[in-house]
């Protein structure tokens, strides 16, 4: 079974999801992973979809239709099964009032660890009582075989202190 990876962005409006999905579904072509939001005012999706190749082949030419008619941005990339690596996965967790570098920060911290990070999520909302942006960081990350997560947390533990982040490592 073929596989693509798809990514849209474009303004925010109802009837994208429906658009997009019919175009899959008029194709049977199953879509096995996905990920949409609104960030900003803009609607951004991301979908990995399976299914023949003359399928796959249609829809990169009818979603090239699709978002230059919708105005919006979209990239098709072919891709194949991800091999599975010796790794366990983990969950990281951290909140802190929002400022610049955090992300930055927290991927070096676990590159430099040769930590694989699976997916990340991140958001900023306002404190309920004094209105101060706060950052909420959410991860998976694969920690290979053979990786001490004891001695792994304690250095996690140790890098949100010196940042003045609350942070956690724990088991998914």
């Amino acid at each position: 079974m073929a596989r693509a990876v798809i990514s849209t962005i474009g303004r925010d409006r109802p009837g994208i999801v429906n658009a997009l999905t019919e175009i899959v579904h008029e194709l049977s072509l199953n879509i096995e992973d996905s990920r949409m939001t609104v960030l900003g005012g803009e609607f951004a999706v991301l979908m990995s979809v399976t299914g023949s190749e003359a399928g796959l082949s249609e829809l990169e030419a009818r979603l090239t239709t699709f978002s230059e008619s919708a105005e919006m941005v979209c990239l098709f990339r072919r891709t194949v099964d991800r091999t599975p690596g010796q790794s366990l996965p983990y969950r990281v967790r951290v909140i802190a009032m929002d400022h610049p570098g955090i992300v930055r920060g927290i991927a070096g911290f676990f590159s430099s660890r040769q930590v694989n990070i699976r997916e990340l999520e991140t958001e900023t909302e306002r404190a309920a009582h004094t209105g101060t942006q706060i950052f909420n960081l959410s991860m998976t990350v694969e920690v290979p075989v053979g990786v001490k997560i004891a001695r792994l947390r304690d250095e996690f533990e140790d890098f949100c202190e010196e940042r003045d982040l609350d942070g956690e490592l724990f088991a998914e």
